[in-house]
């Protein structure tokens, strides 16, 4: 029941936005659809009770609602039907421009598509269910009809355009509250970076002096260049892999033959935007718990790809695995407080919304590993 009622929940939240895809199930939006058609046949069936002049019998309620429940059904699957269809077909620009700020334009282009689709019902509910009993309470006179169907979209569109006006200004402070939360998480993981990488230095201060003054000097170059690109509220998948990149030819300094990596992108994920710092974490983790432990060493892949609609971030390494992290403490090894990754999540889910999700897996190839796999779902930008 739980599952249920979430779907439910994320399809209310999107049903009157036209999106590329739902974060709700197709069988959730067409639920909602049936309980929107409700809600609108059992409205017009007590206008027209209301309207009749005289209170009627249960035989006349009955009689009343089968045409009225029906006519608001199909009227809610014309609505269905053809706003999935501009999902479908509409450029990503258009859709970005309909789910913007609800501007006169906007009003207007739900408010005519709105007179389209109740028109289509209307006269579709009347070849079909013109004969039903209690259809001659309803007075289907043409001009009638289409008068009052015009002034009925109007006066819906109108309260609909006051509501997406409010609801754009709750998002934008949602989404201003969230920039907060974002600025604060990644104030804490910065930290976290640096002391980690100090605290390399300073192990390597006990038995190997010039190399730790090799390695901070690294250190110092890479922070020059990287503290900038780490204060801003936002990067760029481009901006993160070369980061990245820093990051792992500064440990190398230290490792040096034991550590390997490879970092490869597709152009289309480079230009995606992305929260900054989003991926240190997880290459860290690699070479931290994965690589330096095992006497060998091993490689770190780092993939950035534009699979569908979805961006697919993933950090892979061959060194001791899951299994071994989870068996108990390892010597050498240093013990991990799960902050970086719930830091991961939580910024995920400020940012992208619970569609964006973090796996945690043993790597499909090679006898060990780990494989850090972030997705998140791309919206339609406009160009």
């Amino acid at each position: 029941m739980q599952p249920f009622l979430a779907a439910l929940a994320l399809a209310r939240r999107d049903f009157f936005k036209l999106r590329r895809k739902h974060a709700a199930p197709e069988w959730a939006m067409w639920v909602m659809t049936l309980l929107v058609a409700l809600a609108w046949g059992l409205g017009l069936l007590l206008v027209a009770l209301l309207f009749g002049g005289r209170w009627p019998t249960p035989a006349e309620v009955l009689q009343v609602a089968q045409p009225m429940l029906l006519t608001a059904l199909l009227i809610a699957v014309t609505f269905h039907v053809v706003y999935t269809a501009i999902e479908r077909l509409a450029s990503d620009r258009f859709l970005a421009w309909v789910n913007g700020e609800p501007g006169l334009w906007v009003n207007l282009f739900f408010a005519g598509t709105s007179m389209l689709c109740v028109a289509f019902g209307l006269g579709l509910a009347f070849l079909l269910l013109g004969q039903l009993p209690g259809m001659d309470r309803v007075n289907w006179a043409p001009q009638r009809s289409w008068i009052s169907v015009s002034i009925a979209a109007v006066f819906a569109s109108t309260i609909w355009g006051l509501w997406a006006w409010q609801q754009w200004h709750e998002e934008q402070l949602k989404r201003q509250a969230q920039e907060a939360q974002l600025r604060l998480l990644q104030a804490q993981i910065e930290p976290h970076f640096l002391f980690n990488t100090l605290a390399n230095v300073h192990s390597l201060m006990d038995h190997d002096l010039p190399l730790a003054k090799q390695m901070l000097a690294s250190f110092t170059d890479y922070l020059r260049v990287s503290l900038g690109t780490m204060r801003k509220p936002s990067s760029t998948v481009a901006q993160e892999l070369e980061l990245a990149q820093h990051y792992l030819q500064l440990l190398q300094v230290r490792m040096a033959d034991r550590l390997h990596f490879e970092i490869t992108a597709d152009e289309a994920a480079r230009q995606q935007p992305l929260p900054p710092l989003l991926l240190q974490p997880l290459v860290e983790n690699a070479v931290m718990h994965g690589l330096e432990p095992s006497i060998d060493g091993g490689t770190v892949w780092v993939r950035a790809n534009v699979v569908g609609r979805e961006l697919r971030l993933e950090v892979q390494d061959n060194g001791l695995g899951l299994e071994a992290g989870q068996a108990g403490p390892r010597p050498g090894a240093r013990r991990g407080n799960g902050v970086a990754l719930a830091n991961i999540r939580e910024r995920l889910l400020a940012r992208f919304g619970p569609q964006a999700t973090l796996v945690l897996q043993t790597a499909p190839e090679g006898p060990r590993g780990t494989l850090a796999s972030i997705i998140i779902p791309l919206e339609p930008t406009p160009t």
